[in-house]
């Protein structure tokens, strides 16, 4: 199976590439992403020290929105296109909306022009539970729950899903939705709330939590997500859409503590700092259709991937150091100012 990884040198992209090389022996992939500030290349290095792995894959440093590298990539033989490629970041598109639009909707366009001129098998949209908006104490999302966007990166995603599914009722295009609930663990950028708060309790830096902490996320390891995205490539039915969740609904503040009691340092290290616009409250996810359909669930539990995560940062300080005291540092004293 060739597959076109868009945004595959980010979080969850690097993840899945790993994965798949690993686990699938006649995977190629090739890999697009515009390394903005969040794509990193060194996540892939386990790649190049890796012959078997190496001689299957393929970088290439482009724009998802650049019609032409995608109708080049495209042509050269491909099965099925996975996106993960999007700007991800609320705060930021409180700052900058206009990327977020060029890249999560244009962007995923283009991507479905290039499927639909080559026939590919398989269309698979990464989306995010954030399109359902906020919930109340009791509900979950269901793949059927109306989609209602508070910021303007969850917006810019739910119109992604919306072209996606016009794309299979019109052209009949076999895309595939995948809606994910909040994922933690190794490679991710640390301006996400675990991998801040970890690196910040290692240096001992404050914790910036925002209003009262008590907004509540379901929290899934990136592992699980990409073994689910996997599933779905391969068994997934065209035109439906997959809820995906770890059943691990935690508080941020919860979240804070867990934290600051495995690294053993003191909770006064937590400094509640003004909400942002449009928080949503709650995300719960529904996961039973995939349970379902292809006997997914997830393999770790949160003690466990928390556990995971934090070992990982704190094997691989040299990879979050260059970033925090880089492009990362002067972003992280707008938002949050010099608390060091």
């Amino acid at each position: 199976m060739k597959i076109l990884v868009t945004g595959g040198a980010g979080f969850i992209g690097t993840n899945f590439i790993l994965l798949m090389l690993h686990d699938y022996p006649d995977v190629q992939i090739t890999n697009v992403d515009k390394l903005t500030y969040a794509g990193n290349l060194e996540n892939l290095l386990p790649i190049e020290s890796q012959p078997e792995f190496s001689s299957r894959y393929q970088f290439v440093k482009g724009d998802i929105a650049d019609s032409t590298l995608i109708d080049n990539l495209l042509s050269e033989g491909c099965d099925a296109i996975v996106n993960f490629a999007a700007e991800s970041h609320v705060d930021r598109s409180l700052e900058e909306a206009g990327i977020f639009i060029r890249t999560n909707v244009w962007g995923t366009q283009v991507l479905l022009e290039g499927a639909r001129k080559y026939s590919l098998n398989r269309f698979i949209q990464i989306s995010t539970d954030e399109v359902y908006g906020s919930l109340g104490p009791e509900e979950k999302f269901t793949e059927d729950f109306p989609l209602k966007p508070n910021s303007p990166y969850s917006a810019s995603k739910a119109s992604a899903d919306l072209l996606c599914r016009a794309y299979f009722q019109t052209f009949h295009l076999p895309v595939i939705i995948t809606r994910c609930s909040n994922n933690y663990g190794p490679y991710q950028f640390p301006e996400k709330v675990i991998p801040l708060f970890i690196t910040n309790a290692l240096e001992n830096i404050p914790l910036p939590l925002y209003g009262d902490g008590l907004n509540i996320r379901d929290w899934i390891y990136v592992e699980d997500h990409c073994r689910a995205i996997d599933q779905v490539l391969r068994k997934g039915k065209v035109g439906e859409i997959y809820n995906i969740g770890g059943g691990g609904e935690k508080t941020n503040l919860a979240i804070t503590q867990t934290i600051l009691e495995k690294l053993n340092k003191p909770k006064t290290l937590i400094t509640f700092v003004k909400d942002r616009p449009g928080h949503d409250r709650r995300y719960a996810i529904a996961a039973e259709k995939i349970a379902h359909e292809m006997g997914w669930k997830p393999m770790y539990s949160f003690e466990e991937g928390i556990d995971k995560t934090i070992t990982w940062y704190l094997n691989n300080r040299s990879w979050w150091e260059k970033i925090k005291r880089g492009e990362y540092k002067s972003y992280y004293q707008r938002m949050y100012g010099n608390r060091s």
